[in-house]
């Protein structure tokens, strides 16, 4: 079964451990700018929102990628970047609908979630109010995901 990382934005806090738990993993920094999950924070709304890459069932940025440089491992499921195969033409970072995979000009490639290559990925592991847990795909879910990416895109509201 494919996995993902969850996040129930209910039990979020903003506190922004998912993404220095991920730089530090990553980038061996605790540097927010250089996290593969991010943490938005809406000060008048009070409220946090989370994101990160989902893993894609067809992953666009897969197929953007004119150097083969991004693969879907199976059975995880995991969208992973060769950064030796990556020649940092950022096509893949117009591709994604999620705005998941980022231009890094320290090493000029582009870099992405990849799950830390684990059962459990640093921020889920480091998430002081378990707000954020790896599970496996809902495909439900993921279709639900993908007509509000489509509503959002086409600018229309499906019926």
């Amino acid at each position: 079964m494919q996995k993902l990382i969850r996040i129930e934005p209910e039990k979020c806090v903003g506190c922004k451990t998912c993404e220095l738990a991920c730089s530090f993993k990553n980038a061996g920094e605790f540097a927010p700018s250089k996290s593969r999950i991010y943490n938005e924070v809406f000060l008048e709304e009070a409220k946090f929102i989370t994101v990160t890459c989902m893993q894609c069932d067809e992953p666009w940025c897969e197929k953007a990628c004119p150097k083969a440089a991004i693969t879907k491992q199976m059975p995880s499921g995991v969208v992973f970047v060769d950064e030796h195969r990556c020649v940092g033409c950022r096509t893949c970072v117009s591709a994604c609908p999620f705005g998941m995979i980022k231009y890094v000009a320290e090493s000029g490639k582009v870099d992405k979630c990849n799950l830390c290559g684990e059962d459990t990925p640093e921020c889920v592991a480091f998430c002081p109010t378990a707000c954020l847990t790896v599970d496996e795909e809902d495909k439900p879910l993921r279709q639900k995901i993908l007509r509000f990416v489509n509503t959002m895109k086409d600018g229309q509201v499906e019926g």
